[in-house]
């Protein structure tokens, strides 16, 4: 039996990045850098960053960028996993003052979290911790540093260093040079109190524009939220919203797409909820949902079978599936025989 605290630990493994496994943005100056980041184009972004290495070994950015693509490019694979830390490990013992490689590191950290065991992954919340601190010490404006930092903050237990109060003092600390920052970590912790209204009223309220940092944590939190609604179909309207919300903000990231999908099959809109979710397959962030499980589920609500089988068949083998999905997926293939 899971007593509360170790279900509250894993709990806080769950959301090191953001609720699952979704990479938070990390901004680096140079603009080809971030963009292959944004686009998630972790292949070509580990070309770019090896070849610059080989004219520049002392290239702080370039060495943060080959950690993010190690890390990233097939997140299942544990020896790329490894080879990211070893990298990262470089990238901190040569550039110590460079927040870029500190914040690589926490991102590793994170992925790596996700394939430990409980008591392991519970052992490394103290360093993760540590080292989105010194990111933010290193670089006090960095959106990402501090809200995955309050984010951890507000999910470990109060023994392993969580505090509702600390995150507070993280968001009143750049809640009026950054207030943006500051209101996205009070919808956080309006999550955190399951406090859904004042989330929904804070999380309207931001505008993300073009800084790819807050977009992702917007589009997190959205996503939570909506997830709230979607529920026993308890407000499908409102679900629905606030994933066309997401699809006109974010139209190449699929998390919009694959929420609209999930509501149209929630309505029994079979063919639209196809249609959704084979859109959401072929953007940016794909990877970070179930969208082949639920593609399934929806082929095999039509009667395609064949269809639905080899949806099923794709998600099995992907080792970063949630195991909960990866069940009920494994017991619809079974029934197709």
């Amino acid at each position: 039996m899971t007593t509360p605290f170790i279900a509250k630990a894993l709990a806080s493994t769950a959301l090191l990045i953001s609720l699952g496994t979704t990479q938070a943005a990390v901004i680096f100056k140079d603009a080809q850098l971030q963009a292959l980041q944004e686009g998630g184009k972790y292949a070509e972004l580990e070309q770019l960053a090896q070849a610059r290495l080989k004219t520049n070994a002392a290239d702080a950015e370039a060495s943060a960028a080959l950690t993010l693509a190690l890390t990233f490019a097939d997140a299942a694979d544990p020896k790329r996993l490894e080879a990211g830390a070893r990298q990262a490990k470089l990238c901190t013992d040569q550039h110590p003052m460079v927040a870029v490689c500190h914040l690589a590191t926490a991102q590793n950290l994170s992925m790596q979290m996700l394939g430990m065991g409980m008591a392991r992954a519970m052992r490394s919340v103290g360093s993760l911790k540590d080292v989105w601190i010194r990111t933010l010490e290193l670089e006090p404006s960095s959106v990402t540093a501090r809200v995955q930092l309050a984010r951890l903050l507000l999910t470990v237990p109060g023994i392993m260093g969580g505090s509702v109060s600390k995150a507070r003092e993280l968001e009143a600390a750049v809640r009026s040079s950054q207030p943006d920052t500051a209101r996205i970590i009070r919808v956080f912790i309006a999550a955190e109190a399951k406090n859904w209204g004042e989330m929904e009223s804070e999380l309207l309220a931001i505008k993300a524009g073009k800084d790819a940092a807050l977009q992702d944590e917007v589009r997190e939190a959205t996503m939570l939220l909506a997830l709230n609604f979607l529920k026993d179909g308890k407000d499908l309207a409102k679900a629905r919203g606030l994933y066309e919300g997401l699809q006109r903000e974010q139209p190449n990231k699929a998390g919009g797409f694959y929420g609209m999908g999930r509501v149209h099959a929630a309505q029994g809109q079979t063919d639209e909820a196809i249609r959704s979710l084979e859109r959401a397959r072929t953007l940016s962030g794909a990877e970070d949902y179930p969208i082949d499980h639920r593609l399934g589920d929806a082929y095999l609500a039509k009667g395609d079978k064949a269809q639905a089988k080899a949806a099923y068949e794709r998600f099995l083998v992907n080792k970063r599936a949630n195991p909960a999905n990866a069940e009920d997926a494994r017991k619809s293939l079974a029934k197709l025989g």
